[in-house]
């Protein structure tokens, strides 16, 4: 599958979020072990979603952009800092560039916004992903759904 052969976009109906919705618990709840009481949070009602979908309209990758006051707990309250999580692609579509299509996309959406960075957890074992897209891991690591973090920023 080639970059041209999907397209990444914010989600902008409930058909595209569902889309999102249905990725994210595919990758995070069946495949991680999440509870999906954990997944699925209040953030989800005000978050930026960003959907990656095939030509044929099946959707392999998701991520959101939480801004705002939304943000705060999970940036450390800095004014201007978005908060990009539930970054989630399909098995059979890793190692094709979706995840940086992904995190480009929202940090687009960022931009848009006004953010100037953009925060997220990491996953421990994706940091090096993450890296090579520009962010720096700060602080402690720490568990979410017992799994081990670390904080990240990129500046924009």
């Amino acid at each position: 599958m080639s970059s041209s052969s999907y397209v990444v976009r914010v989600a902008e109906d409930p058909a595209d979020r569902d889309a999102c919705f249905a990725v994210r618990k595919e990758v995070f709840v069946v495949e991680q072990g999440v509870p999906e009481d954990l997944e699925y949070d209040a953030y989800d009602a005000v978050a930026v979603h960003v959907v990656a979908v095939r030509e044929d309209g099946l959707p392999f990758g998701a991520g959101r952009l939480l801004y705002g006051e939304v943000a705060a707990a999970k940036t450390g309250g800095e004014p201007g800092v978005g908060s990009l999580g539930r970054l989630a692609v399909l098995k059979a579509a890793r190692g094709l560039g979706v995840g940086v299509a992904l995190v480009r996309g929202i940090e687009d959406a960022a931009r848009a916004r006004g953010l100037t960075a953009v925060d997220l957890h990491a996953q421990t074992h994706a940091l090096g992903f993450y890296e090579r897209l520009g962010y720096v891991a700060y602080g402690p690591e720490f568990l979410d759904a017992g799994i081990a973090h670390l904080a990240m920023r990129r500046r924009l």
